[in-house]
């Protein structure tokens, strides 16, 4: 076994990397068997039937499970570990969010539009962002705290008076939309920036260990 080998195996099972890695390409193949699908939003402005494709809405789910890495059972250990881990978390939030991006393209090949696609790599780039972030200040157990408690609000009232997105809501923009492309793009950089500049803290669950 290589070097490389001998650090990597450890640390991918550590944080569950293969078993996550299998729930989102389950994820993402449901996504593309129903690649035609849309989500309709909740009736709370009045709104006229207003959907968002359901490629769009997934690349969240791909976030909380993908998220799910971050979090460490040997955080005490790899603090004081010889060989630093920063370089190794980076690579593995960057292999991570690339993963997750061509999960999030796979309905492209079940015949989803190229825009449809972009939008949903857009999003889960975002997401996943966020989720980075989150393990970053809350903790790695609570990853998924940022992307669902963005997710949530843009569902129930992402869609303004005049029946479109708030921009705020960026997930559930158009393909076209540049804000949010622009937004989507901020937060990934954000998420591998604080994934780079310093360990996720361990979270609850590793405290009480």
């Amino acid at each position: 076994m290589t070097a490389a080998g001998a650090v990597l195996g450890p640390y991918c099972r550590s944080r569950n990397v293969p078993r996550a890695a299998l729930v989102s390409l389950g994820v993402a193949v449901v996504a593309a068997v129903y690649a035609g699908s849309q989500v309709s939003l909740p009736d709370l402005r009045h709104l006229v039937d207003y959907s968002v494709p359901l490629a769009a809405v997934v690349p969240v789910v791909h976030a909380v499970v993908l998220a799910t890495t971050l979090y460490s059972p040997m955080a005490d250990l790899e603090e004081t570990a010889a060989q630093p881990m920063r370089l190794l978390r980076t690579a593995h939030m960057a292999a991570t969010l690339l993963y997750a991006a061509l999960l999030a393209a796979l309905p492209l090949v079940a015949g989803a539009s190229a825009g449809m696609t972009g939008a949903a790599v857009r999003n889960v780039v975002g997401y996943l962002g966020l989720a980075m972030v989150s393990a970053r200040f809350f903790g790695s157990g609570l990853a998924w705290l940022l992307p669902l408690g963005m997710f949530g609000p843009t569902l129930l009232l992402g869609v303004g008076w005049d029946n479109t997105p708030e921009t705020w809501a960026w997930s559930i923009h158009g393909p076209a939309s540049g804000s949010a492309a622009v937004i989507a793009a901020v937060l990934g950089a954000a998420g591998l920036v604080a994934a780079s500049t310093g360990s996720p803290r361990r979270g609850e669950r590793a405290e009480r260990a």
